[in-house]
């Protein structure tokens, strides 16, 4: 059988599955009550499928095409939800708040996640995804640092239980605390976890609040390039040190069959690229946010992927170390950004 033959029937499975949760995420019960994004609903329901039979032999290779490949250019297309005029729109104190407060968050979410015994991994990838932006950093994140296909989706379910939880509470937080709009809109776009979430919790408390929201979380979507860089010079670094270490037969063959890791992966270039051609304005509105939409697509496509292959068994098994973390993470994001702000942004 050719290559694309093995390929082509898990990955129409995956294109299936991608587009039922689509248009499922689209109705006005789940978008607007459950407030639950087209990533989760197509995770939720891979994993339920996966929880009642495994994914059959036949689909294997399309549905693991699916999770890297095709996950790579969803990554490449977040660039189109980017636009570097935004930066100045917020002004120089509101972008200290974003830059220090998610800062401070990257590193203790992962230093926190290895004292509590998570893998390195699983740790990097519930500190991208709860100090940038949700669902879509952990794609990003993954797509270098290639952890094991359960950690990508546990990361997501944590950071979405906790985002949506900050729908309800925020606003109730913001208004307990007198709060203006200014002030309420840069504390909720620096710490709340998905873009959805953050015009949800913004829109609750006012419309002035949830603009303001809206601009400095699209801001601190823009930290996403620089942190997944890194992520895969990391892991270059990595691979180099190992390669200078004595190994042994066993060691050798594992080695050769790692993925090799390029210090510029060549979708965070396009991603570049496609941020710096959105900032320009000469795409319509209407053209980006069809292609904003179409990239979402395939998001959830490479998203159905992991789903197939993780059970909610698998997450069971997990326990509570990275929920600890993923909650102690936004606690100290929510806390240093309102500090932050209350300070700079009144």
């Amino acid at each position: 059988m050719t290559r694309a033959g093995e390929l082509l029937p898990g990955l129409i499975v995956s294109v299936l599955l991608a587009t039922a949760a689509f248009m499922l995420a689209d109705q006005p019960f789940v978008k607007d009550t459950l407030h639950l994004s087209a990533l989760l609903t197509v995770i939720l329901v891979g994993m339920a499928m996966r929880s009642v039979m495994p994914v059959p032999a036949w689909a294997g290779p399309g549905v693991r095409f699916a999770q890297r490949p095709v996950l790579r250019w969803a990554v490449a297309g977040l660039g189109f939800r980017l636009s570097l005029g935004e930066i100045a729109r917020i002004g120089a104190p509101a972008l200290g708040v974003v830059v220090a407060s998610t800062a401070a968050a990257l590193g203790f979410g992962w230093w926190l996640g290895r004292k509590l015994g998570l893998n390195d991994k699983l740790a990097t990838l519930l500190s991208v995804g709860g100090g940038i932006c949700g669902a879509s950093a952990v794609v990003a994140a993954d797509s270098v640092v290639q952890a094991e296909k359960h950690d990508s989706a546990l990361a997501v379910g944590i950071i979405t239980l906790l985002g949506t939880l900050g729908i309800v509470v925020y606003p109730f937080l913001g208004r307990a605390a007198h709060m203006g709009d200014f002030l309420f809109g840069v504390w909720d776009g620096a710490s709340l976890h998905e873009m959805a979430q953050v015009v949800a919790a913004g829109a609750t408390f006012s419309k002035e609040a949830a603009a303001v929201a809206t601009v400095v979380k699209l801001v601190r979507i823009t930290l996403l390039a620089p942190v997944v860089f890194f992520l895969a010079w990391r892991a270059r670094q990595a691979l180099l040190v190992g390669a200078g270490a004595p190994l042994s037969a066993g060691d050798r063959a594992e080695a050769g069959k790692a993925p090799q890791v390029s210090v510029v992966p060549w979708f965070l270039v396009l991603f570049v690229i496609f941020a710096a051609v959105n900032s320009t304005g000469w795409l319509p509105k209407p053209w980006v946010l069809q292609i904003q939409r179409a990239d979402l697509w395939l998001l959830c496509v490479g998203m159905a992927g992991v789903g197939l292959q993780t059970s909610f068994a698998d997450l069971g098994r997990a326990g509570w170390a990275p929920i600890a973390t993923g909650a102690a993470q936004w606690l100290l994001l929510a806390t240093m950004s309102y500090g932050l702000a209350y300070a700079l942004c009144r």
